[in-house]
């Protein structure tokens, strides 16, 4: 079968849009109407006139869709496709620690369930996560989770104290600053790019901290021709898309003497799944009433503060 051919057959007939995050293989990233990071993927979830979403990624950022989107319907190729970052962060396990903090404002990564965005007050990005904590004023008190990396980075670079939910995201704490301390020596005239999902060591060794559309942008800029990419690998398909003429070497992880980091998640998804998915449509994301309702507050905050900045 030409799965291309009739994948674009089916979204053609059945008025549907194809979102795939960047850390999906690179034929799906070709396929998709539109590649983002979480932000660029909820703004664009909020906007379509589509009446299918068929997001290419993994659960939460369906779930963030649907709760934007609760007139349409919402597929997912996989509907296993979970993420270690919004498990290490459990709903009830969560909701106490905000409870015991009732003097806090709670910021929640979007890297999270529908349930746990229910008891926040604004979602960031890693794109919008610094412009959020500063529209705050300096002394009020305020709880970060799931990500204790990123809140750590957030903390630093914005002097704040943040209190911090003690998740993390296992394909961004899988590096190892040894080996990119290494692979840098080989490498001398290389731009270290990190998220700041990486373990402090990592960050410290970096030329550019950003999220996946911050990375990709900067690569587009530079006049650097090498980079050393510590994220999640798939983002290479679109840097090197746009920068054919520049190198872009994956950082070593732990335990790994060579190969791409990748998240097994995001790798579900395959171009067959992704055909099954526009034809049966069967692999529904939805959130309850009473959970959306809540949720959506916190997203909708977000997505006001991210226009009003530009983001």
């Amino acid at each position: 079968m030409d799965y291309v051919k009739e994948i674009n057959r089916l979204r053609k007939e059945k008025k549907m849009i194809i979102l795939a995050h960047y850390y999906q293989e690179g034929e799906i990233q070709d396929l998709a109407d539109e590649v983002g990071d979480s932000l660029a993927l909820a703004q664009l979830a909020a906007k379509t006139k589509a009446e299918i979403i068929v997001l290419c990624g993994v659960r939460f950022m369906a779930e963030t869709a649907a709760i934007l989107c609760p007139d349409k319907k919402v597929l997912i190729p996989d509907a296993s496709a979970g993420c270690s970052l919004a498990d290490s962060c459990p709903v009830d396990q969560f909701s106490l620690f905000v409870k015991n903090h009732p003097d806090h404002k709670v910021i929640s990564y979007v890297n999270t369930s529908a349930a746990v965005k229910a008891y926040t007050d604004v979602v960031v990005t890693s794109s919008n996560a610094r412009q959020i904590v500063e529209n705050f004023p300096k002394d009020q008190k305020l709880i970060f989770g799931p990500d204790s990396n990123l809140g750590g980075y957030i903390n630093a670079i914005t002097h704040r104290n943040m209190l911090l939910w003690n998740g993390c995201c296992d394909v961004h704490k899988s590096f190892s600053s040894k080996k990119l301390i290494e692979l840098k020596k080989l490498y001398p005239e290389a731009e270290i790019l990190t998220h700041p999902e990486c373990e402090k060591s990592i960050v410290d060794l970096s030329d550019v901290v950003g999220s996946t559309a911050t990375l990709i942008k900067y690569t587009k800029k530079s006049k650097g021709k090498q980079f050393i990419v510590c994220t999640e690998s798939g983002v290479i398909h679109q840097m090197e898309k746009y920068s054919p003429d520049k190198l872009f070497i994956p950082a070593p992880a732990k335990g790994i003497s060579n190969g791409k980091v990748l998240c097994k998640d995001m790798r579900l998804t395959t171009i067959e799944k992704l055909y099954h998915c526009l034809k049966d449509e069967q692999t529904i994301v939805t959130v309850p009433k009473d959970i959306r309702d809540k949720a959506i507050k916190p997203i909708d905050l977000m997505l006001k503060i991210s226009a009003e900045l530009g983001l």
